[in-house]
């Protein structure tokens, strides 16, 4: 439920901080006053397109601030708590746009992208504009209202997860049978590639190490002139060696510490070197004196590398990947000795996807000629309740069982009506008229309303086109759907603002530099004030307000029975 609604500096509104309440809620107002901003703010706030046009003038940018107790909505917290956004019974959603465009939006102080918010949004609030109706033209949406009605998500998942199978298996089918022709040739080119990368030893294959014995035997020559060299600097040069010297330097050092204590430390740490020094020459002479020169093995070396790096440039690839290269081709190569086992095994899938589907998709259809024919009479009975006396609703199915599946099933979905007795019904958009849609149009709402678990609805003025006694009755079916549920309307009539629980009324304030609206809650008295500006002319008299205190209080009496 959507618990408060926080404006900053968007459009006419510079700062409002609306708390709303469960049951049915009208925001009513003088035209031009503000109303359609605020259903702005919540669309932008669920997820709508920014746009820096919204930010009140003067300013750098517009905040907008919502609240949702999630009590009643388990799935919500589920998925909050899958997505790590949880932070308990409550749910924050901001969306700040600034002046440049861009904007951002969060989701109980943690950032997220537009997607996500949008998700989240869809599971909150559902918000029914006043040209709703015209969707209803839309055959898609005509089925989404069906099976959501007959509550047909799980078996509608289950016939969509077999049409993706079968058509991933079909593809792949179709894939290789094709490629079948041109099997033969390529299974030969990627042997004869495979069978010139085996002469590399590819079992035992390490590039790095080669190249770095390749580089030792060329220049095995320097490295044991210069390591000679080296050898006899550190320890071999009885007169000018380094231990030699260094061994001078210790005990000269050792006398002068019999003089100064302090010399001892360093006595210690050239004692130290002369080991090292002593080991070093050591390791270093067993290495020079294990080398040998083999011209054989520097020989083979480099017609390993001279090989290997011409299938490098013939591949297009690096010299250490070619084992990897060599398995792909391995892989290919099963693939395509075994494609006529494969072409068996998919076809066999296919078929047994198709039964599945075929089954799935003949449940499918069975339940939704079961929910059509309640959803026609429900429909057709609040038509006649919606002062259409004649109206006849007919959700029409047709079977188009094809040779392959198809996504949703095989239902294509047609919704009929007839306002005349006698004739017979024909689709929406031959029949029924701009207002007779949007009685359409809600009686769909109404009637579809009671099976989904959005916590809040909004309707934005779907009541315009009727007045009268209807409109008390389009009232009165609002407050049903707020049983269950909060709902949000936005109303020129008073008959459906006397229904109301609370009511808000915006208005707009001229006696500043910049215009500004401002939204509040009316007291009872308030109420009958708006009410009987809404059924009164210029001059508000006695009876008019009486008869908006007897609308208001009928409402009240009919909610106590």
């Amino acid at each position: 439920m959507l618990l408060n609604l926080t404006i900053t500096d968007l459009a006419v509104v510079d700062a409002l901080n609306l708390d709303l309440q469960p049951g049915m809620s009208v925001l009513t107002g003088e035209t031009g006053a503000g109303k359609s901003i605020l259903l702005t703010a919540l669309g932008l706030a669920l997820g709508d397109r920014a746009d820096s046009g919204y930010i009140r003038p003067g300013k750098k940018r517009a905040d907008i601030n919502i609240e949702f107790d999630l009590a009643k909505a388990p799935q919500v917290k589920h998925w909050l708590i899958d997505q790590e956004l949880d932070d308990g019974e409550h749910c924050l959603i901001r969306r700040t746009v600034n002046d440049d465009g861009r904007s951002k939006a969060y989701i109980n102080s943690r950032p997220v992208n537009l997607q996500t918010l949008q998700t989240l949004s869809r599971q909150l609030v559902e918000i029914h504009g006043q040209h709703a109706h015209l969707t209803l033209l839309d055959p898609d949406e005509q089925r989404h209202l069906l099976d959501g009605f007959a509550q047909h998500a799980p078996l509608l998942d289950q016939v969509n997860r077999c049409f993706h199978d079968w058509k991933h298996a079909h593809k792949e089918l179709q894939r290789l049978l094709k490629a079948g022709s041109d099997q033969v040739e390529r299974e030969e080119l990627l042997r004869y590639q495979l069978d010139e990368l085996q002469q590399i030893d590819l079992e035992n294959f390490d590039y790095p190490a080669l190249a770095d014995e390749h580089n030792k035997l060329a220049n095995l020559g320097k490295i044991l002139s210069v390591g000679q060299q080296q050898l006899d600097s550190l320890y071999d040069n009885d007169q000018h060696s380094i231990a030699d010297m260094l061994g001078q330097v210790i005990h000269a050092i050792h006398e002068l510490a019999h003089y100064a204590h302090e010399l001892n430390g360093i006595s210690e740490l050239l004692t130290d070197a002369e080991i090292q020094i002593g080991e070093a020459s050591q390791q270093l002479r067993r290495f020079l004196d294990n080398q040998d020169a083999d011209p054989q093995q520097l020989g083979w070396l480099e017609n390993q590398i001279a090989t290997i790096q011409s299938l490098s440039r013939k591949h297009k690839t690096q010299p250490d990947e070619l084992p990897q290269l060599a398995a792909r081709l391995a892989q290919e190569i099963d693939v395509i000795s075994h494609s006529s086992e494969r072409i068996e095994a998919l076809a066999a899938d296919c078929q047994r996807l198709l039964a599945h589907y075929r089954q799935l998709a003949g449940e499918l259809s069975a339940s939704r000629c079961r929910a059509a024919d309640d959803l026609q009479h429900r429909i057709s009975d609040t038509l006649k309740e919606l002062g259409m006396p004649h109206g006849e609703f007919v959700v029409r199915l047709t079977r188009q069982e094809a040779t392959e599946p198809r996504l949703n099933g095989w239902d294509d979905l047609d919704f009929l009506v007839t306002t005349n007795p006698g004739l017979p019904a024909k689709p929406l958009a031959k029949v029924a008229s701009g207002g007779e849609l949007s009685r359409i149009s809600l009686a769909i709402q109404v009637v579809t309303s009671t099976d989904k678990t959005t916590p809040t609805m909004i309707f934005d003025e779907v009541d315009s086109g009727i007045g009268g006694g209807i409109a008390e009755i389009v009232g009165q079916k609002l407050r049903s759907l707020s049983v269950n549920r909060q709902v949000l309307c936005v109303t020129h009539l008073p008959q459906v603002a006397a229904q109301a629980h609370q009511h808000l009324f915006v208005a707009k304030n001229q006696n500043a530099e910049v215009t500004s609206s401002s939204v509040r809650h009316l007291t009872d008295d308030e109420r009958v004030e708006e009410v009987s500006r809404m059924l009164g002319g210029v001059t508000i008299t006695e009876n008019t307000r009486a008869h908006a205190r007897e609308m208001l209080s009928v409402a009240a009496v009919d909610d106590e029975d």
